[in-house]
């Protein structure tokens, strides 16, 4: 066989391996040494087994994660997300939405979504945003009347916002791979997230007008001893101090006034002092935020390390040569291109988790960009729209199962499946309006720091 064929047999194997349930990062390592071995081996250089280039490449790529800068903002996200969810803001802020949004068709589903966004952009986390939502919002909605599917569909698809939101876990690693500047990238992700939540809200209230059976409206006496001052109190205590924290963070990275480490770092900070203000920073509480912020960190950078070397080992090997001679064989034009491109990554959506799909097979696109005139950060938002549906789209749909985890016993699976459908429909209609109107991502960078 030749080094071409090795790396597709390489990925194929990989990618059969993931689907019988091995750990991905580990899967990853073991798989870049095992084929890397092969690539690298040199039988007049080796004195033992144990010399050759693979293992150091091992070594620098774990160092390369461990030094980057971009990275450094990783953990300190996570424990700004996670200090908040310890802290139980989020079920004052749920609450406090609810009431709010109380005299519109679909009102706890609006919240629930609201929160999400919210929460979702504090921590970027999709399981953590789902389980807690799923845990606080669905069964208030089950107990208000609530369609079960619909229900579902609401905290699933409101949890995988954080892909798309700044300051997302997600854009980072795609900066990190791509060599797009976070900040930009940040810019260019804020108006695409506001709209996918848009549509996700418009679907909402449209489908509670068409069938209030979906949603039923608030009975009188949930409703009726809330006075306006006191939705006005829940509020300023709940909502603001958390919007202003995120504000805080993304205009300190997006006006150049903090790198996005130092705001991380802020953010991280902001959390703890929000938690103490509402009396809610006990030192068990802290121990699990921390604990849980060094098991995700360490997570995300084994995926890198992983991720990488076998990413490095299939190049070596002629794997992007063979991928890219073939599409550019093609002779597609950029808008097939881009539709090619986004059902790749759209069905690498059901076996893989998005950072494999941004370290492995994102980089596969990026060197073909500049031959169909595609601008990196625009097609990075393009993919930031599309992996929201890795997370819903059966039969590997992530984020169902971890409803499913928390919900009640008589909740199927495969109601949860149907809830997530209509929404699958809101990523594709929202990524056509972006293609067709590229300034909704372009607008905000441009206007921030000029020219591409």
């Amino acid at each position: 066989m030749t080094d071409p064929q090795v790396a597709v047999m390489m990925l194929g194997i990989f990618i059969f391996t993931i689907l019988l349930g091995f750990p991905i990062a580990f899967t990853l390592v073991a798989m870049g040494v095992a084929f890397g071995y092969y690539a690298y081996f040199d039988a007049e250089r080796m004195q033992t087994i144990f010399d050759n280039r693979i293992f150091d490449l091992l070594v620098n790529q774990t160092y390369s994660v461990m030094a980057n800068d971009v990275l450094t903002a990783v953990p300190l996200f996570l424990f700004m997300g996670y200090i908040v969810e310890r802290a139980n803001i989020v079920d004052r802020l749920f609450f406090s939405l609810q009431i709010a949004a109380r005299r519109l068709p679909g009102s706890m589903a609006i919240a629930a979504l609201a929160t999400c966004a919210l929460f979702a952009t504090a921590t970027g986390i999709i399981g953590a945003v789902v389980t807690l939502m799923g845990l606080l919002a669905f069964p208030a909605m089950l107990k208000a009347r609530y369609d079960v599917s619909f229900s579902a569909g609401v905290i699933c698809a409101g949890g995988c916002l954080g892909i798309l939101i700044p300051p997302s876990i997600m854009l980072i690693v795609y900066a990190a791979t791509s060599n797009v500047s976070v900040v930009k990238l940040y810019a260019g992700a804020i108006f695409p997230g506001f709209l996918l939540a848009g549509l996700y809200i418009l679907y909402v209230m449209g489908r509670a007008l068409l069938n209030p059976k979906l949603a039923p409206k608030p009975r009188p006496e949930d409703i009726a001893d809330v006075t306006t001052g006191q939705v006005i109190f829940m509020m300023v205590t709940s909502f603001f101090p958390l919007a202003f924290l995120i504000l805080s963070v993304l205009g300190a990275i997006l006006f150049g006034l903090a790198t996005p480490s130092e705001a991380a770092a802020v953010g991280a900070l902001g959390g703890l002092l929000l938690a103490a203000a509402y009396r809610a920073l006990t030192w068990e509480r802290l121990k699990e935020a921390v604990y849980l912020t060094v098991r995700t960190s360490a997570m995300v950078c084994w995926l890198f390390v992983g991720s990488w070397t076998f990413a490095s080992v299939f190049s070596y090997l002629g794997g992007h040569d063979v991928i890219e001679h073939f599409v550019l064989g093609l002779e597609l034009s950029p808008v097939m291109f881009l539709i090619l491109a986004q059902v790749i990554i759209f069905l690498l959506g059901w076996p893989l988790e998005w950072s494999e799909i941004i370290i492995i097979f994102v980089p596969i696109f990026l060197p073909m960009l500049p031959y169909f005139n595609v601008d990196p950060l625009f097609f990075g938002i393009l993919v930031a729209l599309n992996l929201q549906t890795s997370f819903l789209t059966p039969p590997m749909a992530m984020a169902a199962y971890y409803l499913k985890g928390v919900a009640p016993p008589h909740v199927h699976l495969m109601q949860i499946f149907k809830g997530v459908m209509p929404f699958l429909s809101m990523v594709i209609l929202a990524m056509i309006i972006l293609y067709n109107f590229p300034q909704i991502a372009f607008w905000l960078p441009d206007y921030l720091y000029g020219g591409r």
